[in-house]
């Protein structure tokens, strides 16, 4: 627990810095806070959510101080970096959805590790059955969903905009043929801290 602490304290120091008169862009760019297209607010509340989420890795595992990088931008998060296991990758892509004010996650992170081909082949026919019956539901917004299935297990991300269609998405999922199980971390609009005017 010490050194969870002490990990989580030398982050924070680390990640400390307030927004300042230039800041690397996500594709290695300056960006000058005068230029920037969003406001002095949205660009501390960005700030503020990636310093939580790094932080959040951090706890996780401390490896992923130097293995993951995370930028956020009006309320939308980007992941990059390597890891060694797909669990892990899901695990990151759900922790980075429960941060508050989150608008959307882009998961980059490439796995290392030797390629399945049947299990890859199943794992890609759930995801799109279940993208295909989301799509074909005209109650739910299909484009506010990311799919991602890892050993016949589903995990759905996203932004519900009312209790009613999360109860649909969940529903659509646990129908697909061969799922073992679907775990899900979807948000309701009205629960979210950023929202789109």
């Amino acid at each position: 627990m010490k050194s969870k602490f002490l990990i989580l304290l030398i982050t924070t120091l680390f990640l400390s810095g307030c927004v300042g008169v230039s800041s690397k862009g996500i594709f290695g760019t300056g960006v000058s806070v005068a230029l920037d297209p969003r406001t002095i607010g949205t660009q501390i509340d960005d700030s503020v959510m990636q310093k939580s989420l790094s932080a959040k890795l951090v706890m996780m595992n401390s490896k992923y101080f130097l293995s993951i990088k995370s930028k956020v931008l009006d309320g939308r998060i980007f992941l990059t970096g390597k890891i060694d296991d797909p669990e892990e990758k899901l695990k990151i892509t759900k922790l980075a959805w429960e941060t508050k004010g989150v608008r959307s996650v882009r998961n980059d992170i490439k796995i290392k590790e030797k390629f399945n081909f049947q299990q890859s082949a199943k794992d890609i026919l759930i995801t799109s059955q279940l993208r295909t019956a989301l799509i074909f539901n005209k109650e739910i917004k299909a484009t506010n969903y990311q799919i991602d299935t890892y050993k016949k297990k589903i995990y759905v991300y996203g932004i519900a905009l009312t209790a009613n269609e999360k109860e649909l998405v969940l529903k659509e999922a646990k129908e697909i043929l061969d799922v073992e199980d679907v775990i899900a971390s979807i948000l309701i609009v009205d629960d979210l801290r950023i929202q789109k005017n």
